[in-house]
């Protein structure tokens, strides 16, 4: 999320009540996670061994829980808790703004789209041309709809990443962390009945144009789906996993966070993708392997009652 305006990091410091150390006179422009960070932008890190990550990354002002030496060109806020004061932060220029209406008067709605009745349209939206949108779709603040989309009934773009924080020592044990990210659908996606694509926790939750997607799929947070791609009903992408283009994954295949799938694969229906997968090449099973590989393993699984009844009738 970038600020409207800069904010000093001296303001910041009092605001959270961080000591602040290196640079005093920088000015913030966003705030982001690790790996959507850009220059000027404020980043926390909580766990020591994602410090170095934090500390060399592009964020120019780095909320940490212990005082470390300061990197040339960055500030470092030390709070014991960094986890609560990025959220603070967050709430500060992102405030929850309630709806008046079903279609917000700051939504923009471009020449030719129909919203069907019983849609939901929320602030500061904004939908392309020729577009259409079924009854009962409910569109979060923020998003962006580019040009010749449909997104059919029962939809929701924009819900709260699912990202929480375990606090064993309280009664209520996971802290959210506050989403402040959007949703992008580009050009001439297709979005099925009973999806949910949610925005990113502070950047942007993306489908590629002309991607087309079955009903009931869901997309998590900060997800990026390139150009082209075909999702059967009931697949589920991780949260922070990227998708290249032209990828088609088949009924039910489910997609963990934080990976890659490459250009051009294709997963078979029911398959588990645990880690990156090349491009290229179609993938079946669980946890996937190269479907021709996993057919042959398959293959010989059958045959095991078979061959232990050889093996029982030749010892006798």
């Amino acid at each position: 999320m970038k600020f409207e305006k800069p904010v000093p990091v001296q303001w910041i410091a009092e605001f959270t009540g961080a000591k602040l150390i290196g640079d005093k006179d920088q000015q913030a422009t966003g705030i982001n996670e690790i790996h959507k960070v850009t220059n000027g932008d404020i980043s926390f890190v909580d766990f020591e061994k994602y410090y170095n990550a934090c500390l060399t990354s592009a964020a120019t002002v780095i909320i940490i829980n212990k005082e470390v030496p300061c990197p040339e060109g960055k500030t470092l806020l030390v709070i014991a808790d960094p986890f609560s004061a990025f959220v603070s932060i967050v709430k500060r220029f992102s405030p929850f703004e309630p709806a008046t209406k079903m279609v917000s008067d700051s939504a923009t709605i471009g020449t030719g789209t129909h919203i069907q009745p019983g849609a939901f349209v929320g602030n500061h939206v904004t939908i392309g041309e020729n577009c259409l949108i079924h009854p009962n779709v409910t569109i979060y603040d923020h998003c962006v709809i580019g040009n010749n989309v449909t997104i059919h009934a029962g939809c929701v773009l924009g819900a709260d990443a699912f990202y929480f924080k375990r606090r064993k020592d309280r009664e209520v044990q996971y802290d959210k962390l506050v989403s402040c990210g959007r949703v992008i659908i580009e050009d001439d996606v297709e979005i099925g009945a009973g999806s949910t694509i949610d925005k990113g926790v502070s950047g942007d939750t993306i489908i590629g144009r002309g991607t087309k997607l079955d009903n009931h799929i869901h997309i998590g947070h900060g997800a990026i789906i390139g150009k082209n791609c075909l999702f059967a009903a009931q697949v589920g992408i991780g949260g922070k996993t990227i998708i290249e283009d032209e990828v088609i994954l088949w009924g039910q295949v489910g997609v963990s966070k934080d990976l890659t799938i490459g250009k051009g694969a294709i997963v078979l229906a029911q398959s588990g993708v645990p880690a990156s997968l090349e491009g290229g090449k179609t993938y079946f099973g669980s946890p996937v392997a190269e479907a021709k590989t996993k057919m042959r393993e398959l293959s010989w699984i059958k045959r095991i009652p078979e061959m232990w009844e050889k093996i029982n009738n030749k010892d006798k």
